[in-house]
């Protein structure tokens, strides 16, 4: 009789391993696996050319192709921003000074307006109690084309200090 008891005790074992393994694949397999069955069937579809996997493609295409012309755009616009920048008026210096003894409030003055690369021009209004006389002076690479007047150098200084 001990036989026979281990024999069923064994098929019940069995059993109850097939009961779990059935529990298992319905609970965690198989919802896993439709999921990989769903995925399988996108990726052929994309592959093989199925129903509207083309149209999704020559949508991305498209809007791939618009970003393309938008960032060729951007970067054509950014040269010419970056060109513009580099003559404009951008570093300025400006000095009052009494250009005589006989005269106060400082109404002479020196007014260097240069850009990045330090080339502008330099002004100059000296005040006096019967006239003013104005004089401009050409700077290149913030060094003035003729002799300048310590006013003048310490104005394009100024110009040259301010970070453009």
């Amino acid at each position: 009789m001990m036989p026979t008891l281990t024999i069923v005790a064994a098929l019940a074992a069995l059993l109850a391993a097939l009961v779990a393994l059935y529990i298992y694949h319905a609970v965690a397999m198989r919802p896993a696996l439709r999921r990989l069955s769903e995925l399988t069937a996108t990726h052929d579809q994309l592959i093989g050319g199925g129903a509207g996997a083309s149209a999704r493609l020559q949508a991305l295409e498209g809007e791939i192709a618009a970003q393309r012309s938008a960032l060729q755009g951007v970067t054509e616009r950014t040269g010419e921003l970056e060109a513009l920048a580099r003559t404009d008026l951008s570093r300025v210096g400006f000095v009052r000074y009494d250009a005589y003894d006989d005269t106060g409030s400082e109404l002479s003055y020196a007014l260097a307006l240069l850009n990045r690369d330090g080339d502008g021009v330099v002004i100059s209004s000296i005040y006096s109690r019967s006239d003013t006389r104005t004089y401009g002076k050409a700077v290149t690479k913030f060094s003035p084309a003729v002799p300048a007047s310590d006013e003048e150098l310490r104005a394009i200084e100024f110009a040259r200090s301010k970070k453009a």
